[in-house]
């Protein structure tokens, strides 16, 4: 066999699509296809390419709802100071408490709750944090809720604003939002956030119907800027994103993530939807 044709079958068989898993008899089902598709698979490895080129380290978990399919960049599973996201599972614990009778909201307390999620409001969380048990309460909860990665601080308070979590963490967490009873509700919240809030997820565009719950601080160990996102794009929220990024940047680095986080978004889903 000549040389020519040995290199193009070794090249031919390595881009084949594997088949799928065989039987007892080794009958083989059909080539399994990549169920994000060729389109998305590639705006994939551009914004994973583009976070590389960024400052700091930027933990991404993208989710297709419909078939399955996850992506989870190499720092999904990276510790990261959660700032402000965790109080999308307070929301989520307030809710479910009322449903299971353990205590009825008042018209403040939705207020509250409204106003941490459209605004990120740290005076609301504080108030619910301390008003609803605190870690006693809400910390034992959150892993229910998909937080199962997250760690509180030995060297800070414990409470909301001061918990190491992952992007992990944030795609489960929003998984069990959209699977769950108040639904309807957070998207309706997620989806109408205050302008301060219309960045990360954000970028995915006006046609993508995005939805998020964002969080940053340069209020940690080292100074650095933490800027995070977590929420959905598409129709019927088909599309889950979270997103963690630890500038590694004293100075400026709030800029720097909300540009790393938003093009993140942007990448994949920009004109994916339509205009």
């Amino acid at each position: 066999m000549g040389k020519l044709l040995l290199t193009a079958l070794l090249v031919a068989f390595a881009l084949a699509p594997s088949p799928g898993p065989a039987d007892r008899n080794g009958r083989h089902d059909p080539p399994v296809s990549d169920p994000f598709g060729p389109d998305l698979r590639a705006r994939i490895a551009r914004a994973q390419a583009y976070a590389d080129s960024r400052p700091g380290v930027t933990g991404i978990v993208l989710r297709d709802r419909s078939t399955g399919a996850v992506y989870r960049s190499p720092a999904a599973g990276t510790l990261i100071w959660a700032c402000s996201t965790p109080k999308l599972a307070m929301a989520v614990d307030l809710l479910l408490r009322e449903d299971a009778h353990a205590g009825t909201l008042t018209a403040e307390d939705r207020d509250l709750i409204h106003r941490m999620l459209h605004s990120s409001d740290d005076d609301a969380a504080h108030t619910l944090w301390t008003r609803y048990g605190g870690e006693a309460e809400f910390g034992r909860r959150f892993p229910a809720y998909g937080m199962t990665d997250m760690r509180f601080s030995d060297r800070h308070p414990h409470h909301w604003g001061w918990i190491r979590t992952t992007a992990n963490d944030l795609d489960r967490l929003i998984e069990y939002v959209l699977a769950g009873r108040h639904r309807d509700y957070l998207v309706r919240e997620l989806r109408t956030v205050d302008p301060n809030q219309q960045w990360g997820v954000w970028g995915a565009g006006a046609a993508a119907q995005p939805g998020n719950k964002n969080g940053w601080s340069d209020d940690n160990d080292d100074g650095s800027w933490i800027i995070n996102s977590v929420g959905f794009a598409g129709p019927d929220e088909r599309y889950t994103l979270a997103l963690m990024n630890d500038t590694r940047v004293v100075s400026g680095g709030d800029a720097a993530g909300r540009e790393t986080t938003t093009k993140i978004a942007e990448i994949l889903f920009g004109g994916y939807f339509g205009a």
